[in-house]
């Protein structure tokens, strides 16, 4: 598994600025918990997830990632497996059933799950790279997405089922697909959409009425309305009491405020008023970005985006390298994964995308979102250090 190491293909521009974030990240996790006494040391622990997430990212890093193909079978079984033991046996935590009790200790499959997902169509995309041409191998590629997808959709975890709807999509659409065949799957999605519709928990369907248009009351205008009612036997309050509309869109509406108190330049380290005066709720994880635009301003919020963005671009400068398609399409799910989480996550702070509990990259407070980035980070530098043949000792 450990084939001769060659640090000279490390990609040191990528681990420093990951470095970088995770360190900027701390600082404005201090200054989003320092007046909260149950979370003051929460900048304390996400120094130790820090640290924890380097180990793991240079551990990976060091496994020659062509021997997780040979783990990309067993691992999917697994993971699908315990999505099925989260619908029978999980326990309920924020309204969804996604975790299971593993000797008094919770877990959350999904979280896990996005790297496995990768591997296993990495593997499944790169194996049968020649025979994707023919729409038996590609439909078999969607089976494969949509039995987790469906899995963790029915717990219901709305986030992570987009999150790997567009993970597999990207992957599919990187290994090569004819544009029939495209054609073909955009169709079959179209017809599927109100059957989808027909499925959306109520709360899903509560967040997304914040974000549809209104008139001077707050009602939801006359034909989109109508057009909810055709399709859905209960609307959920949100979408036909204005003043429900409004409390359910609270956080949304004072992360704007706080974007539009940054100005320019922002009004400092630790002194943003919607983030001190405690206006902003979750202020830590999924609405940290609204922080950074108070405190640090447009300028500060814009060259955090960049030094993310970079991430993203680094490593889709490894898949670009890299010596096969399993590596390539590995570093290209990884990119992928990074992206999609930092647009949603800005998104909804700016209320333009729904709430759907992602974090921020490497900013976020959470250790399973931490360390799991950083293993994604090991994943994409695994690839770039191995850029000519296995040599062994």
């Amino acid at each position: 598994m450990f084939a001769r190491i060659n640090w000279r293909y490390f990609d040191w521009p990528l681990f420093l600025v990951v470095l970088l974030l995770s360190s900027i990240g701390v600082a404005l996790i201090y200054s989003a918990t320092r007046n909260s006494p149950d979370l003051v040391d929460y900048w304390q622990r996400q120094v130790n997830f820090i640290l924890i997430g380097l180990v793991v990212l240079f551990f990976v890093a060091m496994v020659d990632y062509r021997q997780l193909s040979l783990l990309a079978i067993p691992a999917f079984l697994i993971f699908v497996a315990s999505l099925v033991a989260v619908y029978f046996f999980g326990e309920a935590q924020g309204g969804s059933r996604s975790w299971i009790n593993l000797g008094g200790t919770l877990v959350q499959p999904t979280e896990a799950g996005k790297f496995l997902l990768i591997i296993f169509l990495s593997w499944y995309l790169s194996w049968f790279r020649d025979s994707l041409h023919r729409l038996p191998y590609l439909l078999m590629a969607l089976l494969f997405l949509l039995a987790p997808l469906a899995l963790v959709y029915v717990q219901p975890d709305f986030g992570m089922t987009i999150t790997y709807a567009f993970m597999g999509g990207v992957l599919i659409l990187a290994a090569g697909v004819r544009y029939r065949h495209l054609a073909l799957l955009g169709g079959g999605a179209l017809l599927a959409l109100p059957l989808f519709a027909a499925t959306l928990q109520g709360y899903m369907l509560a967040r997304l009425c914040i974000f549809l248009p209104t008139d001077e009351e707050g009602h939801i205008i006359p034909p989109i309305l109508n057009l909810l009612r055709a399709a859905f036997d209960t609307l959920p309050t949100e979408c036909i009491q204005p003043e429900a509309n409004t409390a359910a869109s609270y956080n949304v509406d004072q992360a704007l405020i706080a974007i539009g108190n940054g100005g320019l330049t922002g009004l400092g380290w630790t002194q943003g008023t919607q983030n001190q005066l405690l206006f902003l709720r979750v202020r830590h994880t999924d609405f940290i970005f609204s922080v950074i635009a108070e405190e640090l301003g447009m300028i500060g919020a814009s060259l955090i985006l960049l030094l993310l963005l970079f991430v993203v671009w680094r490593v889709l400068r490894i898949a670009e390298r890299a010596p096969d398609q399993f590596g390539k399409l590995l570093a290209t799910g990884v990119a992928a994964l990074i992206f999609f989480q930092i647009v949603v996550n800005v998104g909804m702070n700016l209320k333009i995308m729904p709430v759907t509990g992602l974090t921020l990259p490497f900013i976020s407070y959470g250790g399973s979102s931490l360390i799991s980035m950083m293993f994604a980070i090991g994943l994409a530098e695994s690839v770039a250090m191995r850029h000519r043949k296995i040599e062994f000792f």
